[in-house]
């Protein structure tokens, strides 16, 4: 029953602290964690609820993504020592839970999209192809933390394009991370389309993804597709290219 009390108290203790602690601080811890790349702008409230405007952004700090961000906190977790976020994300919202605990965070049902322009704010080397179309980010669970990564997730391109090349759209297009509790494997497939992209990875948290890929270009194509890959590949015959990230 002691115990119990103690527990209890130390639970106020701490629900005390996150309410007060401003919500900018998460825009602090973003920025630390992104390089930069990914800001918590306009933020109100304070760790328990709050909103802003997340933000992505290029590598001289100018945004170029942003979307309406909100969080509230379950009351109910801090007993369990865990932090367990509703989060609302884009308009209309799209829900999903993270959950923070010890040095790990967990991600659960997620399912939201994207300008794929954001691609070339997280792969520098694609900025140059002035990508186009939707991506849709999936994620049923995922746990990362220090050399830990379990669950899965999917990322899809869809209607891709991109303002080099009269052919649009260029197709669909997963990528899809698995982790078995030391690292991620990286697979990418093409599911629709005349531009063929395979490729497959490895992800370790707190490192770089990489991946290598090969794109394949079917003859009626190679004239309008073959100078657009030559930007970010290296030719290895008649309508095969391959591509490394990071290079």
């Amino acid at each position: 029953m002691r115990w119990r009390t103690l527990a209890i108290g130390f639970g106020f203790y701490v629900a005390g602290l996150i309410a007060m602690a401003p919500a900018t601080l998460l825009d602090a811890r973003l920025a630390q964690a992104s390089h930069g790349r990914i800001r918590l702008a306009d933020a109100q409230g304070s760790l328990w609820s709050g909103e802003g405007r997340l933000e992505v952004r290029d590598g001289e700090g100018r945004s170029a993504y942003g979307s309406a961000f909100a969080w509230r906190l379950s009351p109910a977790s801090i007993l369990r020592a865990r932090l367990v976020y509703d989060v609302a994300l884009g308009w209309p919202a799209a829900r999903f839970r993270l959950a923070a605990a010890a040095s790990r965070v967990e991600l659960s049902d997620i399912d939201f999209r994207l300008p794929a322009g954001v691609l070339g704010l997280a792969v520098p080397k694609l900025a140059v192809l002035d990508l186009g179309g939707d991506l849709r980010l999936q994620v049923g669970t995922l746990i990362a933390g220090s050399g830990y990564l379990q669950g899965d997730a999917t990322l899809q391109w869809l209607d891709a394009a991109s303002g080099l090349t009269p052919v649009s759209p260029l197709g669909r297009y997963e990528l899809r991370i698995d982790g078995d509790g030391a690292s991620g494997q990286v697979r990418l497939r093409t599911l629709q389309g005349p531009l063929s992209l395979n490729g497959a990875g490895s992800w370790r948290p707190g490192t770089t993804p990489v991946l290598t890929a090969t794109a394949q270009v079917p003859p009626r194509y190679r004239d309008q597709l073959s100078p657009f890959l030559r930007l970010i590949a290296v030719e290895r015959g008649p309508g095969q290219f391959d591509v490394r990230f990071p290079q």
